[in-house]
């Protein structure tokens, strides 16, 4: 898979098929569309390709801004590459970007993209002021030689899924339903860095994980999950919060790692939020902090087995 920023500066020789659309999160209506996607383009001898959007047009339309991704830009483009997807093109989503006419899009991807195909969600609209609708791409079809596929959309427990419904699960701490959209459970990444220790003075040392400061963090509390280094997971319990107990202030994510004691400051840990435990408590004192943690631990370990 390769990963492009300017559409523009690509010039394909093979016939493609594309898809268009912000895709953050790469949940399993993503995921439908883009293998369908994959295995008709290939299936035809073309290059499977993938416009997406960062920033989100959230961002720049309704000013959006804080956490609100469910993925990053690359993450995004490796999920889809694992998918079979040839071609990533990121375009950067301003407000230039947005005045772009819907019929000088087609044509850019017509020239730059060799598009023979495109194939969109139900609800796709394109350009600027939303006008290219479905039935401004058929049109654009007949008139420019590409063929247009409306796949439908797929649903979860009768609802739509949508990026948006994940975020409001991660907001107050269901991770399992975000997984069962999301079709993998939840994960951040980040750089280990060096924290206030607490965690090893009082026998649970911690990773404290650099989360992007625009990616989701779910709800405060205590989960159970995987932590993955160098591509090898453990078993971890995490705690999600502010620190009450030591007056923290600004929002952590410190990583205790089962059975591990080994200095991996520097290295970048993925963390997989499969089950929430409990909510963030705050403690009269250390050692009933001690003794929650030690519940916590052996909860963890018990889910984790159970859920191999």
């Amino acid at each position: 898979m390769q990963h492009h920023d300017d559409l523009t500066r690509i010039l394909l020789e093979q016939h493609s098929q594309v898809t268009i659309g912000v895709f953050d999160g790469m949940h399993r209506g993503h995921q439908h569309l883009i293998r369908d996607l994959v295995a008709d383009a290939h299936a035809a001898d073309r290059l499977a390709v993938v416009l997406t959007f960062f920033p989100h047009p959230d961002a720049v339309l309704r000013g959006i801004s804080g956490r609100y991704y469910l993925t990053t830009p690359d993450q995004r483009a490796e999920l889809m590459g694992a998918l079979g997807v040839d071609h990533v093109v990121t375009l950067a989503f301003d407000d230039k970007f947005r005045h772009i006419r819907a019929a000088h899009f087609v044509d850019l991807m017509l020239k730059h993209l060799y598009m023979r195909k495109i194939e969109v969600g139900s609800d796709f609209v394109l350009g600027y002021k939303r006008e290219g609708n479905l039935d401004f791409l058929r049109a654009q079809s007949v008139e420019k030689k590409f063929s247009v596929q409306v796949l439908d959309l797929v649903q979860g427990n009768g609802d739509k899924i949508s990026s948006t419904y994940i975020r409001e699960a991660l907001s107050v701490g269901e991770v399992e339903r975000a997984a069962d959209w999301l079709g993998r459970a939840y994960s951040v990444s980040g750089i280990i860095v060096q924290g206030e220790q607490r965690g090893r003075k009082i026998g649970f040392p911690t990773a404290n994980v650099a989360v992007w400061d625009e990616l989701v963090i779910p709800a405060t509390g205590v989960y159970a999950g995987w932590a993955i280094l160098n591509g090898i997971r453990h078993m971890a319990v995490t705690n999600v919060g502010y620190r009450p107990t030591f007056n923290g202030q600004g929002i952590t994510v410190e990583v205790h790692i089962l059975d591990f004691d080994r200095d991996i400051y520097g290295q970048t840990l993925t963390f997989t939020f499969e089950s929430r435990l409990r909510a963030e408590l705050k403690f009269n004192g250390i050692d009933a902090l001690i003794a929650q943690i030690g519940i916590d631990v052996s909860a963890a370990r018990a889910y984790l087995t159970d859920n191999v």
